[in-house]
């Protein structure tokens, strides 16, 4: 059974959202449904320590903000969800993304050229692959997971493919194509009210 994810983009005005002494300076500026849609165990483990744990999560289960949004409290209390936690956007970009993880992918990673002569660039990582199978000439657990069973390092070549057997980054861990909507907006905001005054909270089912 897979785990989602929700959440909502935040950012801390100068103003209570109630004008009330119980109400929060912090505002929802963007349901993060609105911005992804992927379900990424590497991704959630890397941000938040929920899944995957080839990194030190940057934000694990922190718990909600003591200050949350409104808006936000009262989607968990009626929804519900397990593990809440945030990061701001000036934790986000102090990120160091080319930071590799301290053991060997256990799946194949794939690299294609953007051009003929062009250099390999980073394609997938994941579960089984056919094609690496056909390739590789493995089968069974060794197919699926070759990282286990031989050296870091390990090429096979198929013409346009390239397969290897090597440490993801966290870069590859959390696609720039599933996130780039989210950083977009959470950036365009700090750029407004400040890195730390812009934050994403969530949580997971």
């Amino acid at each position: 059974m897979g785990t989602d994810i929700s959440g909502y983009i935040e950012c801390e005005r100068d103003y209570r959202v109630d004008f009330g002494a119980t109400g929060s300076f912090w505002h929802p500026a963007m349901d993060l449904d609105h911005l992804y849609d992927a379900r990424d165990h590497r991704a959630f483990g890397c941000l938040f320590g929920v899944g995957d744990a080839s990194f030190e999560p940057l934000a694990s289960e922190r718990g909600l903000p003591s200050d949350v949004s409104q808006r936000v409290a009262w989607l968990i209390e009626e929804i519900g969800g397990r593990s809440p936690s945030w990061i701001s956007w000036a934790e986000v970009e102090r990120v160091d993304w080319d930071e590799t993880a301290p053991a060997v992918d256990p799946h194949i990673h794939e690299y294609r050229r953007r051009t003929p002569e062009g250099d390999w660039c980073f394609h997938a990582s994941g579960g089984y692959d056919g094609r690496f199978a056909q390739v590789s000439g493995l089968d069974g657990h060794e197919a699926r997971y070759p990282g286990n069973h031989w050296p870091e390092g390990t090429e096979w070549a198929d013409d346009d493919r390239l397969f290897r057997v090597e440490r993801l980054t966290r870069r590859q861990a959390v696609p720039e194509a599933n996130w780039s909507p989210v950083w977009t907006v959470m950036r365009t905001l700090a750029a407004r009210h400040g890195a730390e005054h812009v934050r994403l909270v969530v949580w997971f089912s």
